[in-house]
């Protein structure tokens, strides 16, 4: 049995094991929230997916949260309604530019895994939590697994940012495949993250939590969370896919962008005859835990460029003076500059055609003389929006944690022959997508990382969203996605 504070015991074809579920009142993660940022608690809609049990909760209120919404309020103002969108796609309106993402949460179920988790670097995590959701059934044969990785500021949700590519008759058919998405190790959608309190830390006290001076002695990790990378998250997937979720063997597994680094990460680590996730099929014969990967918009390690790009995010959240050093008190976070970092982030994620079709050099209003200091103009508007409304959804140390566990992709680390030792040896198909107008991860990575599977080829999706078109060109992504998987197996 999985422990836990508190456990809702699910039975049936999928699960038969014990289960830690979302609950507001003991839930470790809400519980922490409640105390440092004494939250006003509210349920939101649960998803209309049958298959996905569980609560669904939402936070609001509190000094930190009265102060976003206050600085939403006043890029809100600058923003017209006719410009906002709430929903994973469509127009934003006129001068607007589609949105990713839909409503974001933290719902699911939690896989703890059973031992202290020990990292790449040698450090540990005393517990290590990941959320997770999942869509349709399990077959007999425990074999119909389709494995989804989310990107940078993703969670489990699959509904919330691939909607159109989920459901009976979709790409990700639910009649067909039991589809698993899980949030990584780090993030703040509720697996173990630098908001998580220390096992180590004392209970007692835990009202006055906002009171104490600093991260350690509040009892939660903050910026002394450990160093994970991409290949710890993957390994702790792996292990709640085989011995929690009784998954016997994954058909394909499917991501993009820091998702698709995990699918290159899976098949380095799952894809081959020889690696300690290998099973036997009916035969006996040896055969890899995962037979197929859907790698897409990355490359086989994160490269100068992409460091560097990330970096400016986190520079411009170290010179928030309340970042100090990395100690946030968490009653008043270092906001702007953890917009300023989702600004530069929405810059790198599109294109100069992009930004020149939706906006060219329109203003909100009409000035004299029409630039300087004090010209409105509408991609201004647009982007202190999506700096603002990103408030209300992730944290800063989070962030910056996240992106530097991007940077550790690299898939021929400690192989003698790099990457291509690393994925030398995966002979399963690989489909590897890339976006001609990607600026951020060139088309060119993609055709280097298909060549580098032995059974790899490269799909090309044709969009002006540049990185963004894994996310938006959910029409073209869907059509390679299914013939793929029936191309095989």
């Amino acid at each position: 049995m999985v422990s836990g504070p508190e456990r809702t015991e699910v039975r049936g074809p999928v699960r038969s094991r014990a289960y830690t579920k979302i609950n507001p009142t003991r839930d470790q993660h809400d519980r922490r929230e409640r105390a440092i940022m004494r939250r006003r608690r509210t349920n939101s809609t649960p998803s209309l997916f049958s298959r996905m049990r569980g609560g669904v909760v939402r936070r609001e209120g509190g000094r930190g949260r009265r102060k976003i919404a206050r600085v939403r309020a006043s890029a809100m103002r600058d923003f017209s309604t006719d410009e906002k969108t709430e929903g994973g796609k469509g127009e934003a309106g006129v001068g607007g530019m589609d949105d990713e993402y839909g409503r974001m949460t933290s719902e699911g179920y939690t896989y703890v895994h059973p031992r202290p988790y020990v990292l790449e670097s040698g450090q540990v995590l005393p517990r290590a939590e990941l959320r997770h959701v999942t869509y349709g059934e399990l077959n007999a044969a425990r074999d119909n697994a389709v494995v989804v990785c989310h990107a940078l500021t993703g969670n489990a949700s699959l509904h919330a940012w691939w909607g159109d590519l989920l459901g009976p008759g979709q790409a990700l058919d639910t009649s067909k495949y039991f589809v698993v998405c899980a949030n990584v190790l780090g993030s703040c959608y509720g697996s173990t993250s630098p908001a998580s309190r220390r096992p180590d830390a004392s209970a007692a006290g835990e009202a006055d939590e906002e009171k104490k001076d600093d991260a350690s002695s509040r009892g939660t990790y903050g910026i002394n969370f450990p160093d994970v990378s991409v290949r710890d998250t993957v390994r702790l997937q792996l292990h709640m896919l085989r011995d929690d979720l009784r998954i016997n063997s994954v058909k394909c597994v499917v991501g993009g962008s820091f998702g698709g680094m995990q699918v290159v990460e899976y098949a380095a680590q799952a894809g081959t005859i020889s690696s300690p996730f290998a099973v036997d099929d009916a035969s006996g014969r040896a055969t890899p835990y995962v037979r197929s990967v859907v790698p897409i918009a990355c490359g086989a390690a994160h490269t100068a460029w992409q460091i560097a790009i990330s970096e400016t995010q986190r520079q411009a959240i170290y010179a928030d003076p309340k970042w100090n050093g990395g100690d946030v008190d968490p009653s008043d976070p270092p906001l702007a500059g953890l917009s300023v970092a989702r600004q530069i982030g929405m810059v790198s994620y599109r294109t100069a055609r992009g930004y020149e079709k939706k906006f060219g050099r329109k203003l909100k209003a009409t000035t004299d003389p029409p630039y300087g200091s004090k010209a409105p103009w509408q991609v201004k508007s647009y982007l202190e929006y999506q700096g603002y409304k990103f408030l209300s959804r992730f944290d800063a140390v989070t962030y910056v944690k996240l992106t530097e566990q991007m940077d550790t992709h690299d898939v021929g680390r400690g192989f003698k022959g790099g990457k291509e030792e690393a994925l030398g040896d995966v002979h399963i198909p690989a489909l590897v997508l890339g976006i001609d107008s990607d600026v951020l991860y060139p088309l060119y990575e993609q055709r280097e990382l298909a060549d580098l599977f032995p059974n790899g080829t490269l799909g090309v999706i044709e969009s002006e969203a540049g990185h963004d078109g894994f996310l938006l060109e959910q029409e073209q992504v869907a059509k390679y996605i299914v013939e793929f998987l029936a191309s095989h197996d």
